[in-house]
């Protein structure tokens, strides 16, 4: 067993940090004030490769592994997590998705763009009635021959108005159940694809996240993902990977807040020393540390069993799991210990606690990972 990063893992973990201090930073709290989308910041992020990070350079990506993915993840998630989901729904949903299952005319036409970073794409599966149960897809695509009459409403859908390409879950077959749902390429500006408004969010407020509505769009059969039928499979085999993006984004909250928090605690004096030579706070920083400590193996070890071509259902579900929930209890405690400084947003913590609570939500609940945990361990 080796705990020790390569030294290109290193010096990708290095780039991350310096963009993260130098260009995230800088304007994150006015851009969470005034929900504001990074597009600037994600221009630059593209330009570093992080858009594309583990698409083949076949199909002009930066072709790392997981574990630099996940590095870059949590850096930035330290910082900025509105500019890190978009990168992790890019890479994780989108690009993984079309790269793995994709025909050579849609990667040429859709991935190589996404990899390079000019366009962004956005992941279409849930619904105002298909969060968890994401087999009750009422959005319709109905087969015409040679293309799809796509009808129905996609909600919660990150980068839902940055996006150029959107990979959409519709029901062709509905007594097939789940066996009838196709995944369909869409894009921007198709007729009778509209934009809903914008969430007005309680965290990750510099992404946009929007309600997306069909109205008899036509997507040509040649933008099908795979063989009739296989989007459901497509979505869940996709969610996998997603899942270690999003337990590397909470991590980085977490990790985040608590560098915050033991920065405070030595410079923050009470009775006559710094309050992190109180007990009461010590032992804080002690469980905090311990947690994202565990949580960074679990994350780690997803990614590894990733690029190792094994099963990782089980450890992703894990790692989202848990460190979303150490991204909550860490975040609580980063404002208790700056007290009245903690309320306040020039201190940062206040944000991050309100930009961890969306990592035990989406790409499945917490509760969703119990579920498939609990199939992986009962199997």
């Amino acid at each position: 067993m080796h705990f020790q990063l390569s030294e290109e893992h290193i010096m990708i973990q290095q780039a991350a940090r310096d963009f993260a201090q130098n260009e995230l930073k800088p304007g994150v709290i006015e851009r969470d004030e005034h929900q504001k989308f990074p597009a600037e910041q994600i221009k630059k992020m593209a330009e570093l490769g992080f858009m594309g990070m583990m698409v083949s350079p076949e199909y002009d990506g930066a072709g790392m592994d997981t574990i630099s993915y996940v590095l870059v993840m949590e850096e930035l998630s330290k910082v900025d997590a509105s500019a890190s989901v978009v990168m992790s729904v890019n890479n994780s949903l989108v690009c993984y998705g079309l790269e793995k299952y994709g025909t050579e005319a849609q990667k040429e036409k859709y991935l190589k763009p996404l990899a390079r970073g000019e366009v962004i794409g956005a992941f279409c599966l849930s619904e105002p009635e298909a969060g968890s149960d994401a087999t009750s897809q009422h959005t319709t695509a109905i087969d015409m021959g040679d293309y799809y009459l796509l009808n129905g409403t996609k909600n919660w859908i990150t980068n839902g108005s940055s996006a150029s390409t959107y990979l959409v879950m519709a029901q062709t077959d509905a007594s097939k159940g789940s066996h009838g749902i196709n995944a369909l390429i869409v894009e921007r500006g198709m007729e009778g694809f509209t934009i809903g408004p914008k969430e007005n969010k309680l965290g990750i407020r510099g992404s946009d996240t929007h309600s997306l509505m069909f109205s008899d769009v036509k997507v040509p059969k040649a933008n099908r993902i795979g063989e009739d039928g296989f989007g459901f499979k497509f979505a869940m085999q996709t969610l996998d990977g997603g899942r270690i993006g999003i337990a590397a984004q909470a991590l980085g909250i977490a990790s985040g807040a608590f560098e915050l928090a033991t920065q405070y605690a030595k410079e923050r004096k009470t009775f006559g020393k710094p309050i992190a030579n109180h007990q009461a706070i010590a032992f804080k920083l002690a469980d905090m540390a311990t947690q994202i400590e565990a949580a960074r193996l679990m994350v780690l070890k997803a990614a590894w069993l990733k690029d190792s071509g094994q099963s990782y259902a089980q450890a992703s579900a894990m790692a989202k799991l848990y460190a979303s929930e150490v991204a909550m209890q860490t975040t609580i405690e980063a404002v208790q210990i700056h007290g009245g400084y903690g309320f306040v947003k020039e201190y940062h913590v206040e944000r991050l606690m309100r930009d961890a609570k969306i990592t035990q939500i989406y790409e499945g609940t917490s509760e969703i990972q119990k579920v498939v945990i609990s199939r992986e361990v009962l199997r």
